[in-house]
């Protein structure tokens, strides 16, 4: 069976299966992370939303044979930096934006990548950009999420 190397929320795995499976059943059925949820398992929910080298994506729709051993992947349980909640995590918690919970991590990523795109292009978050975001939310929190993603952005 191939091996593939790549970093996972900062330190370096090996994992032995075929090109073809997909990275969320790698993530979650083989190295143990369980942040990425299935929703849909093809690309259309992004409740399995995490980053690929600082940029959001879906690991439901990628085969573990499309990473590469640079690769870094960072899922909602590698977003913090050392002991404490990354900004967006806080933010989340200060609006109650969770109501079941499910795809608030994927929600939370895709949040982190969009923010880090609008600021490195030297501006701040607009309606119009929190418009782009597409992960769904089957409790309907909407407004508390792109409050807490403007909160958050202050401090990022």
């Amino acid at each position: 069976m191939p091996n593939h190397t790549f970093t996972l929320n900062g330190k370096r795995v090996d994992v032995d299966c075929p090109d073809d499976v997909r990275l969320l059943w790698v993530l979650r059925d083989l190295l143990g992370v369980k942040g990425p949820k299935y929703g849909c398992g093809i690309n259309v929910c992004k409740a399995c939303t995490s980053h690929i080298n600082g940029k959001a994506f879906n690991p439901c729709a990628v085969p573990v044979g499309a990473i590469g051993s640079d690769d870094e992947i960072t899922t909602i349980e590698g977003l913090a930096d050392g002991e404490g909640l990354h900004p967006m995590q806080e933010a989340w918690l200060e609006m109650d934006v969770a109501q079941c919970g499910y795809c608030q991590p994927g929600q939370i990523m895709a949040a982190v990548a969009l923010v880090r795109k609008v600021q490195r292009n030297g501006g701040d978050i607009t309606d119009d950009d929190l418009d782009t975001l597409r992960n769904i939310c089957r409790c309907g929190t909407y407004p508390r999420i792109r409050e807490a993603i403007k909160a958050a952005a202050a401090n990022m």
